[in-house]
């Protein structure tokens, strides 16, 4: 049985202690509109107290109701809230690509550039804040156990930051944990979409986060789910390490 009030305490005890131990300030997230980055935003303005947490919207040719959703959820915990729009900064780095002799149009080299550029907007602000405000912050990853279990991320975007707090959740238990924090209901259970392809996550997988969950947990489902799940697990095994060579210093 899942413990959602004992998870709760757990979390906000893991984000204290490693904040002790490393000497740190605050904390910035990104913050898409999703319960997601609501959950995470949630357990640092309790961990933290709101003051030391910085939300930020990323609007890049984006749903404008995924802005007012976001700044929702940063009203509901009382942190600070930033909009920095990517949009130019994302046209004019297209402008630039097409100039290329072998430029050809590629949908995914487009969608995954936007998770990117916001990446280093989360970091770029990490460290813009660490110096004004005399504090090291860091960036929250937001990502939870069943989109880490078949790949839905962006190498070198979403998939990086310096402490994830969902890792471990699926989408069943995410949930459960907004419940308990209090995270907007219209962001909690709003459809799971990137904001980025117009189509949900669900439809881009070809499969429900609940199946997804249900192999992860080893329950039994259908052959054809089964072998849907670790397929795009397999698929993507190549974003969850970075190949390195060693030498063979046995000689």
């Amino acid at each position: 049985m899942f413990d959602r009030k004992k998870e709760v305490h757990r979390i906000i005890q893991f984000i204290q202690d490693y904040f002790k131990k490393n000497n740190l300030g605050g904390v910035i997230i990104g913050i898409s509109g999703g319960k997601d980055s609501g959950v995470v935003a949630g357990l640092f303005s309790l961990a933290l107290g709101s003051k030391n947490v910085i939300g930020v919207s990323m609007p890049c040719h984006s749903n404008d109701e995924d802005y007012k959703d976001a700044k929702l959820v940063a009203e509901k915990f009382g942190i600070s809230f930033i909009s920095f729009d990517l949009t130019p900064v994302y046209d004019s780095f297209q402008k630039e690509a097409q100039l290329l002799n072998d430029y050809v149009m590629s949908q995914d080299s487009e969608i995954n550039l936007k998770p990117r550029l916001r990446m280093s907007t989360l970091y770029y602000l990490a460290q813009m804040y660490s110096k004004k405000n005399n504090k090291t912050y860091i960036v929250a990853g937001t990502g939870n156990k069943c989109e880490e279990y078949v790949g839905y991320f962006t190498k070198g975007g979403d998939s990086v930051s310096d402490i994830k707090v969902l890792s471990d959740f699926t989408v069943y238990e995410v949930l459960q944990l907004g419940e308990e924090i209090g995270v907007p209901e219209k962001v909690l259970y709003k459809e799971p979409n990137d904001g980025l392809s117009g189509v949900s996550d669900e439809e881009k997988l070809g499969v429900s986060y609940s199946d997804v969950a249900k192999v992860i947990m080893g329950n039994e489902v259908d052959e054809i789910l089964f072998d849907r799940v670790n397929y795009l697990h397999e698929k993507n095994a190549h974003k969850f390490f970075t190949a390195t060579y060693c030498q063979d210093k046995s000689n």
